[in-house]
């Protein structure tokens, strides 16, 4: 014990003896363990929502997926933002995760019959979400402050409530109202909102991780299916490798440059609340949806390989790729001021080449998807090498365009 005392005195007189930096600041904020193991819920209800889509692809399914996939994002969203401003790794705010994390759970439990007799346990559990939440965030305040979580417990959350009371398209409209307020909930608590001080390079980072997890279901939407099939034949094999292949190429997509175009974008803004919310709140909501689109397309297609898909799994999976494409434009522009061409005109490709798709066998419908996002892929590696930016921007020099402040694919 004495010689690893005198190890540890020598290692602080080493780190008093080093010169400070006058750039030195504060250690980057880094995700706790308890996050980590909070996003495990995510990953079941994600797969749920993909469940419940590939149940009902029409666009009446369509709708009540996204409905509610709006509660379980939005459960997500607002611990990781308070995980964000706060210490993670404080007791109570770990049992507050965890507590965060089993009523996510049970959202994901009913999710499959959530518009049937699981309604009322999807919305309690949403609203006990979000309870818990308000009370970390504002149990030591005595006055009621308008934020995104107090309006979802005053107003969503009696929605959802009143909603799974009724039956039918009643309440479909009323979960659709409450998804509605929580979406309109940032923008119209700004003015708290901007009071907040957010770890950019941490929140950055956790909502690159939720597109990992949609990513990863993606993955395990294909892959389960023909694993538990009887026979495992050239055709399914070959639609789960062309199926992966569109998974990596959306990978990169996102993480090659717009993760780091995300953190920068933030890190520089003037207002990191109206990015956070623009950028990270509802770009994401967009990115992680068409991801799940794309998954329940891809199963379709992984098996029946030799079958042409119906045309509302075509459009899901040619529909959902269009929309993770051109939701970088809304991104750039609102980080940067500055268009994405190359993205933008690969969804326009996609959504082009959607009837001949319609037409091909599965496996020629999925490998015509992945050839495309490969060759966008590939031009703009070829594009930033010779240019050092891609299309869209103004020249260098500090405005939108310049490869040292624009960053965004």
């Amino acid at each position: 014990m004495a010689l690893e005392e005198r190890g540890r005195e020598r290692e602080r007189g080493r780190e008093r003896e080093l010169p400070q930096s006058a750039e030195d600041g504060p250690p980057e904020k880094k995700v706790a363990w308890s996050e980590l193991f909070f996003d495990l819920v995510l990953v079941f209800a994600v797969t749920q929502v993909s469940a419940l889509l590939h149940h009902d692809h029409g666009w009446a399914g369509t709708g009540r997926a996204l409905i509610v996939f709006v509660p379980v994002y939005w459960v997500w969203v607002g611990n990781t933002v308070h995980a964000n401003t706060h210490d993670a790794d404080r007791p109570l705010n770990r049992l507050g995760l965890f507590a965060a994390g089993l009523c996510g759970l049970m959202m994901a439990l009913a999710l499959p019959g959530a518009f049937g007799d699981r309604g009322m346990l999807f919305a309690g559990a949403y609203f006990c979400a979000r309870v818990v939440l308000a009370a970390l965030a504002h149990g030591r305040s005595r006055r009621l402050t308008p934020t995104p979580v107090t309006l979802s417990v005053l107003i969503s959350g009696p929605l959802l409530l009143t909603g799974a009371l009724l039956d039918g398209g009643t309440r479909t409209c009323l979960w659709a109202l409450a998804a509605a307020v929580d979406l309109a909930a940032p923008r119209l608590t700004r003015r708290a909102m901007v009071r907040l001080s957010f770890e950019s390079g941490h929140l950055a980072e956790r909502f690159g991780l939720f597109v990992m997890i949609a990513l990863g279901e993606s993955i395990v939407a294909v892959g389960a299916p023909v694993a538990t099939s009887p026979e495992l034949g050239a055709g399914s094999l070959t639609a789960v490798a062309v199926a992966f292949t569109l998974v990596c190429g959306l990978w990169w997509v996102y993480f090659h440059l717009a993760a780091d175009a995300v953190r920068h974008g933030l890190e520089t803004a003037a207002v990191r609340a109206d990015v956070a919310r623009q950028v990270l709140s509802y770009g994401h909501l967009s990115l992680i949806a068409s991801v799940i689109a794309v998954a329940v397309g891809m199963a379709e297609a992984v098996a029946r390989p030799g079958e042409r898909l119906p045309l509302g799994v075509a459009a899901l999976l040619y529909g959902g790729c269009a929309l993770f494409l051109a939701t970088f434009g809304y991104t750039r522009w609102h980080l940067f001021r500055s268009w994405s061409v190359t993205r933008l005109g690969a969804a326009a490709a996609v959504l082009a080449v959607l009837p001949v798709a319609a037409l091909l066998p599965s496996l020629g419908a999925l490998a015509l998807l992945s050839v495309l996002v490969t060759a966008l892929n590939l031009t703009e590696l070829a594009l930033v090498r010779a240019d050092g930016v891609l299309p869209g921007g103004a020249d260098p020099g500090g405005r939108p365009g310049d490869p040292g402040t624009d960053p965004s694919p």
